[in-house]
């Protein structure tokens, strides 16, 4: 649809109709207008996959691999092809909107939602966020780079004033968000958080740069409670407050215009941007069909599987003892909690539902089916806390299927509605005139016996009964406004009971649906706790009789999570104790490590071979096998640099201070800060082991470039292992520096190649023009000053074999894209 016809329909629009359609109508859907033949768009979380209007776990979704899983590959051609998943899922949803890609920094380890975030640089992390944004996009669905601006950390991330100078803000934090717009991203979703005292919702940087810089002519959609205020705001480029419909502008918006205190001509800019973006998912004027047909079920799958092995990141692998030779093998012992109940993906806004899920047991045992024993021993679980019932072990006490019973209570405690879940962690009941009460009923048969911890999850008046007798009771009022603890993940309030095995018992949660106290209930409970040493020995006696061993470990929802920031980078409970011992008892073991951000692995270095698989999606277990059995190859790069030890770590504070946030550090995160740092990392940002091995052997580049001006740098190295391989090649620029202090070196371009052994392969690497330029923030512009760029080529930060030295050429300015040269509005 063109400008001048948009402009058409916003005339027939009066003043209250175009306001109305600048508040969401419920908390995923805006205002359909039939007067211009716009209908509803329907907005959804992502980015690990699409949940839909309804949290309920009996309308499951695809899971992909984590973002930082995706990013690891460093692979944009995998990056689009599972765009076009999720937009294949977002049709099959009924989503226009997908609330994706994330594109925040790793700035520290400790961040507690590294597992939706792509990396600690800004290249890797812009590339891969463009690439998903053009495979969602194609498949006529929106995508909503998120979460702009500087919203890297969580803790107190509704209010935390984040203080960054201009420069660091233009050449670390939003550069991915300029690489997403340049792929034509149709909406950006605004931060919680004020950078230099400004909320964003009412920040000059939507302006400028997003809008009138990089000609951005999609959609600024809040996060959800973000719009706070009314005039600001409205004043401001934010084009869409979400959720509805009730918001600041919802309550005074229409009479602020009619006043005078806001221009007419910013409403009409909002509404044009909203129509706009309809018309870009087929949702104004004759419905049209959008994007590709779906792929089969099994080809999807199939991707899923493909893209675990994509990002395994092979860490270690002393001695060659990966692959693993099926032939070779009689037994193989699998060991951990995680081997069995793996995070397939982070907790929050962004978790959905799998209508199934592969564990790297399953995965191990159906590769070596015929072929090897598989034996299991889960060690001692990493976390004794409640988890929400769930249909292995539970049972309507109405239908007596698998699952709990849930029913809605009016104020007498009357019935107003009852249905069958799959689980105890209910986040949407249903929607019921008169309900007062939620109830969760389930018939639980132990397995042990022993004192088990029961536990209701949510806010207001709460009770849990088991078997009739009443063992909580109580008032809990909020004490919280982040959205993700008071709608999604409540705090548990427990209590312990005697159980016996084989014995079912009633167990009945009960909450009161309190104005303001947000509707999520959970019924969740934890086994006694077994004896820490015969649990170790019975993993280490496994490992002993097994030709091989595989030990899984990881983080919980308690140690990673949306709403809030990590207090420590170890692994929970006595996962590190475990694999000490069981790598004592069998020294061909391998360790899988399953966390969605760093974590310390003290023992690294006495582990033959490590592999780190992130939040690795649904078919966890069959990509894993791939790779511990040779069928493919761990292809997985790290996005982010893993510390020996937390004290090591460079930039660490992720904490607040009276509410501001300094970064004090300015453009050196991540393996930049490591590169000023004293202490050495245990393993640096790029750094990754396939199964053969590379001899960089030269390096071709220009003798001089001309400053603004693209070149391409060419790579030469050789397979020298035994098997074909995938390289990434990565480069790295350092200087000039007089001007501006530089990091001592930056990544500048990368591309992967493959080889068959002993052939020789080129990696051409495109470098963008602006690289070797900095942001001046005096003159507020994009700068480069005369003299000698040093390239380093190679397979990590850390290990850049080949080099060559160009001299860039004297131009003053770099006059690309964003060089306007006047006043920047940012509030310094």
């Amino acid at each position: 649809m063109t400008g001048e016809e948009i402009d058409h329909l916003l005339e027939k629009l009066d003043l209250r109709q175009k306001v109305r359609l600048l508040t969401g109508a419920s908390n995923w859907r805006t205002h359909a207008e039939p007067a211009i033949g716009l209908r509803a768009l329907t907005l959804s979380d992502g980015p690990a996959g699409v949940r839909g209007e309804a949290w309920d776990e009996r309308d499951t979704s695809l899971v992909l691999p984590s973002p930082t899983a995706l990013a690891a590959a460093w692979d944009e051609e995998l990056a689009t092809e599972l765009g076009g998943l999720l937009a294949a899922e977002a049709r099959r949803k009924g989503v226009d909107v997908l609330l994706a890609p994330t594109l925040n920094l790793h700035r520290s380890p400790l961040g507690g939602r590294h597992f939706e975030c792509f990396s600690e640089d800004p290249l890797l992390t812009g590339r891969t966020g463009a690439a998903l944004v053009r495979g969602v996009q194609a498949g006529g669905v929106a995508a909503t780079p998120k979460h702009f601006v500087a919203n890297d950390a969580e803790t107190d991330r509704l209010t935390v004033d984040v203080r960054v100078d201009e420069r660091t803000l233009r050449e670390v934090y939003l550069a991915p968000f300029e690489a997403a717009v340049e792929a034509g991203a149709w909406a950006v979703m605004s931060a919680y958080n004020q950078v230099n005292g400004v909320t964003m919702a009412a920040g000059p940087l939507l302006d400028r740069p997003l809008k009138s810089e990089w000609d951005f002519d999609g959609l600024v959609v809040s996060d959800w409670g973000a719009v706070r205020s009314l005039l600001d705001t409205a004043r401001s480029a934010q084009d869409l407050a979400m959720p509805g419909p009730e918001s600041p502008w919802a309550g005074g918006l229409l009479a602020a215009v009619e006043a005078g205190l806001v221009p007419v001509e910013r409403i009409d800019d909002k509404v044009r941007r909203l129509l706009r973006l309809a018309a870009r998912v087929g949702a104004l004027g004759d419905p049209r069909p959008v994007g590709r047909p779906a792929a089969s079920p099994s080809a999807r799958r199939g991707l899923l599987r493909r893209a675990v092995a994509a990002g395994t990141v092979l860490l270690r692998n002393d001695g060659d003892l990966l692959p693993l030779d099926p032939a070779r093998l009689r037994s193989v012992a699998v060991i951990g909690a995680h081997a069995t109940a793996v995070r397939i993906q982070g907790g929050g806004s962004a978790e959905v539902f799998p209508a199934s899920v592969v564990t790297p047991l399953d995965g191990i045992t159906e590769a070596l089916d015929g072929r090897a024993e598989v034996t299991y021993s889960p060690g001692l679980a990493p976390s004794g806390l409640p988890r929400p019932l769930d249909r292995t072990w539970t049972r309507d006490p109405r239908s007596g299927e698998p699952g709990v019973l849930v029913r809605l209570l009016d104020s007498a405690g009357a019935e107003l509605h009852a249905e069958h879940r799959l689980s105890g962690r209910i986040v949407e009941p249903a929607r019921v005139a008169g309900a007062r009460t939620v109830e969760i009923r389930a018939l639980i048969r132990p397995e042990r016996t022993g004192l088990w911890t029961l536990s209701v999850g949510g806010w207001g008046p709460m009770s849990l009964s088991v078997d009739g007798r009443t063992l909580l009771t109580g008032t809990f009022p909020l004490d919280s406004d982040d959205p993700t603890r008071v709608h999604v993940a409540p705090p548990y309030r427990s209590i312990r009971a005697e159980l016996t095995a084989g014995q079912e018992v009633e167990v009945v949660a009960r909450r009161g649906l309190d104005p303001g106290t947000g509707i999520a209930t959970l019924l969740a409970a934890a086994p006694p706790e077994g004896d820490a040493a015969t649990a170790l020995a019975a993993a280490v006696a496994a490992a002993r009789d097994a030709d091989a061993a595989v030990v899984v470990v990881g983080t919980t929802e308690e140690s990673e999570s949306e709403g809030r920031d990590r207090d420590t980078l170890a692994l929970p409970g006595g996962q590190d104790e475990l694999v000490r011992a069981v790598v004592l008892a069998n020294p061909r073991t391998v360790v899988i490590v399953n966390a969605g951000g760093p974590v310390t692995l003290p023992w690294h270095t006495q582990v033959p071979a490590l592999l780190l698989a992130w939040f690795p999606g649904q078919e966890a277990g069959h990509g894993l096998a791939d790779v511990l059995f040779g069928r493919a190859e761990p292809g997985g790069r790290l996005p982010t640099t893993w510390a020996a030890a937390r004290e090591d770590v460079p930039v660490l504070r992720t904490r607040p201070e009276h509410g501001r946030l300094p970064y004090v550090e300015g453009p050196h995160i991540g393996y930049r800060a490591w590169l000023r740092s004293a202490a050495a990392p245990a393993y640096w940002f790029g750094h990754g082991l396939g199964y053969t091995s590379w001899s960089y052997e030269a390096m071709d580049a220009p003798d001089t470039v001309t400053a603004g001006e693209p070149f391409e740098v060419r790579i030469r190295l050789r397979n020298t292992g035994g098997r074909r391989g995938r390289e990434v090649v990565q480069l790295y620029l350092a200087g000039p520096g007089a001007a501006a202090e530089r990091p001592v070196r930056r990544l500048v371009g990368y591309a992967a190649v493959s080889a068959d052994p002993g052939e020789e392969a080129v990696a051409v690497v495109q470098v963008d023009g602006r690289a070797p330029a900095h942001w001046s923030a005096e003159r507020h512009r994009w700068e480069t000053e005369p003299g000698d760029l040093v390239l380093l080529g190679g397979r990590s930060a850390g290990d850049l074999p080949v080099g060559a030295t160009v001299r860039l050429s004297d131009s003053g300015t770099a006059l690309t894209r964003g060089d306007h040269g006047e006043r920047s509005p940012l509030m310094l």
